[in-house]
């Protein structure tokens, strides 16, 4: 992996953008050691930023009265202009329509193919009450800009299943520039799930947790299975 830019984008929040945003560098990290560059526009809950395993630089880009300045976004989108490194992008709720409608006004996405960079955008779709508004942020994504796709589905045990989206009407009509779809696995809440709330709370990088005391072998075996399994789904993507 060369010279790439990953966008995470999704208009629902606490849909586990972190989360995408934590493997996919911690991926890039494993094909591409010391070419992971990361910046964390989340406004509300800038967990990403929160990585200390990670490369990772946050970007405040709200005013003091609570609206986004748009300007701030000049700062950070120069910066992963003049990168050379891979770079990994994580967005808030509150900053999915405003960074979209920079990106799209200042034909952002297609000056850095221009510049020879290969420009993805994440997005996930959720189960149960999330499914409906996941898949409009989908819809969006995909009619507003040409941009290679990689649809997430996260199949958090607590939402219910997603896999039936990739065979819906919606899916069919939106996925011409879709180039990978990258299943995040239901799994036993009392063990797994746990597992992964914790790593997830604690910010933490498989690399860290393999050579922590504080997760016992049967932990790290599970975490290593969940995100071996991400990785192993990630090298099928079209980069």
């Amino acid at each position: 992996m060369e010279n790439t830019v990953h966008f995470i984008l999704q208009g629902k929040g606490g849909i586990g953008k972190t989360f995408v945003a934590g493997l996919l560098a911690q991926y890039i990290e494993e094909k591409a050691p010391s070419t992971l560059e990361g910046f964390d526009a989340d406004q509300e809950n800038a967990s990403f930023g929160a990585y200390k395993g990670l490369n990772v630089q946050l970007v405040n880009v709200m005013k003091p009265d609570r609206t986004i300045d748009r300007k701030m976004f000049d700062s950070m989108l120069l910066k992963i202009f003049d990168s050379r490194n891979n770079v990994v992008v994580d967005t808030g709720a509150n900053t999915f329509s405003p960074l979209m409608s920079y990106l799209m006004e200042n034909d952002f996405i297609n000056m850095l193919q221009d510049a020879g960079k290969r420009v993805y955008i994440h997005t996930i779709i959720g189960g149960g009450d999330n499914l409906r508004d996941t898949t409009a942020g989908f819809v969006s994504l995909a009619r507003q800009t040409s941009c290679p796709l990689v649809l997430w589905l996260n199949e958090n045990s607590a939402w219910g299943g997603t896999e039936n989206f990739i065979e819906s009407d919606t899916f069919a009509k939106n996925a011409d520039n879709v180039r990978g779809v990258i299943l995040l696995q239901g799994r036993t809440s009392d063990t797994f799930g746990d597992d992964i709330r914790r790593m997830n709370k604690e910010r933490l990088t498989l690399r860290e947790i393999m050579a922590s005391d504080k997760f016992n072998m049967l932990e790290r075996s599970r975490l290593n299975t969940v995100v071996k399994d991400v990785f192993s789904k990630l090298d099928k993507v079209e980069w």
